[in-house]
């Protein structure tokens, strides 16, 4: 398996190389060369299987000769041994034909973990039989940088500096990276929203000269091993709903397009999705795309749901990719344009093949806390404000009643207390291994919404550690 450059101009590297590297080096992100297809037996052959095995199977195809077999088991296997639940990511459900994909059982209690834990893993191998190490650089809009952090902490080849906007996430989130007391992590508050952050991240990879100094690799999605990770939970729950005999559809609490495209992964493979809902809350820029046929960039709100309050939705360019038929030059100059004026229109034909894959939704604040709220009403279930929007979404937006709609819950509602009490007048309660994060504590800096500034600070603290 070989992958190519979103913009045409890096160089075609394997699964191992693009791991590493993060983003491309032409600035644009590393999809495969050609899509792995799983045949209709190998669908139905999911179905309750262990998760770690339908994982391996899932993802195999993507890894080629980088990693051999039995070791890439191995990772898959240790991967998902911390997950909380025996089924990983349980379906349960909430009316007739409409289930809720629990992604909240990993050690960060939110669906980033399904990808992230397999990351730290899959980097561990690659930097050991290299003998090199890297520094990972995140930014996050609440969850990536805990679910980092947890996968990548203690790792003797591995720093990591995770990049969040200053008082935009939850306290739980923001805890669940500042009370992390390993030499090798770092938590930098930056005064900005997350898109300052991920235009920050973006402009690290793009110095070639400090990229190669710190020798900087990157877990966000704009990392492929990412996308690959979340790809799994879409087969495992449509093999439990019947596919590949049945077609089934999901919702997606979307901020950064990575879960998402994932969805659009899976269907690539072979899977029969019959609808991918894209559920926004304010910050509705990939809502508004559909609806329009123009990706217009605003000014972010913020929200109850903190990880969707995005308006730059870095993993949109990978989907773009297919839709130009591939074309490295065509994507290059739309991302371009985008950069420069805010604005990217699809033409005519692109837009009406983008409303045929995905479908939009957009659900408020006002609108997310009726959800929370009615939902345990309606169903017994306490939802957080993200899943919240995806159920909302997968109910209002359903093209037809007959296939199962599948919403995504990505995050445990004790990580948002607040909007939860706030809808249902209850605090949930956190898992015991998380009870006393209140009482951690916390280690971080408060950083300009500046490059120099974070490329200071990160060179700072790998001197420092050089020195001890």
């Amino acid at each position: 398996m070989r992958y190519v450059s979103t913009r045409g101009q890096a160089p075609v590297v394997d699964f191992a190389d693009a791991l590493l590297a993060g983003l491309a080096r032409d600035g644009g992100l590393y999809v495969p060369e050609s899509w792995p297809a799983l045949a209709a037996d190998e669908i139905r052959a999911l179905s309750g299987v262990p998760y770690a095995e339908a994982a391996y199977r899932v993802t195999r195809p993507f890894v080629g000769d980088s990693i051999p077999d039995a070791t890439y088991r191995a990772i898959i296997e240790d991967t998902y041994a911390r997950f909380d639940h025996a089924a990983t990511a349980p379906l349960v459900q909430l009316a007739p034909n409409h289930w809720l994909l629990e992604l909240f059982h990993g050690p960060t209690i939110a669906f980033k973990d399904y990808a992230m834990q397999l990351l730290g893993n899959l980097f561990n191998h690659v930097l050991g039989e290299r003998g090199e190490r890297v520094t990972i650089v995140g930014a996050t809009s609440g969850d990536t940088g805990s679910a980092a952090i947890e996968a990548c902490k203690d790792r003797d080849a591995i720093d990591v500096f995770i990049l969040y906007p200053h008082n935009r996430v939850s306290e739980v989130q923001r805890r669940q990276m500042t009370t992390v007391a390993s030499a090798n992590v770092h938590a930098f508050a930056v005064e900005g929203t997350f898109d300052d952050c991920q235009a920050m991240l973006k402009a690290l990879f793009n110095d070639a000269a400090f990229r190669d100094d710190v020798r900087l690799t990157g877990v966000n999605s704009i990392n492929w091993a990412r996308i690959l990770g979340q790809v799994v939970y879409y087969f495992v729950g449509a093999a439990a709903l019947g596919a590949p005999d049945r077609k089934v559809s999901f919702a997606v609490p979307t901020g950064n397009f990575g879960n998402i495209y994932a969805g659009y992964v899976a269907r690539r493979m072979g899977l029969p999705v019959s609808q991918l809902v894209l559920a926004t809350n304010a910050n509705d820029i990939l809502s508004r795309t559909l609806a329009t046929g123009t990706m217009k960039r605003g000014e972010v709100i913020p929200s109850l749901s903190p990880s969707m309050d995005i308006q730059v939705a870095s993993n949109f360019e990978r989907f773009l990719f297919d839709l130009l038929g591939r074309d490295g030059s065509r994507v290059a100059q739309q991302m371009a344009a985008f950069a420069d004026t805010g604005e990217l229109a699809l033409a005519p034909g692109l837009w009406r093949e983008a409303t045929a894959m995905f479908t939009g939704y957009r659900l408020d604040d006002a609108g997310t806390i009726e959800e929370i709220r009615d939902s345990l009403a309606r169903t017994g279930q306490v939802l957080d404000p993200h899943s919240a929007i995806g159920v909302a979404g997968g109910r209002a937006a359903r093209a037809d009643a007959s296939v199962p709609m599948v919403s995504l819950a990505t995050a445990h509602p004790a990580k948002f207390p607040d909007a939860v009490k706030q809808a249902t007048g209850r605090i949930p309660e956190l898992p015991p291994h998380m009870a006393d994060i209140y009482s951690r504590k916390e280690r971080f800096d408060v950083l300009k919404n500046d490059v120099a500034a974070v490329k200071a600070a990160i060179r700072a603290r790998l001197a420092q550690k050089v020195q001890a």
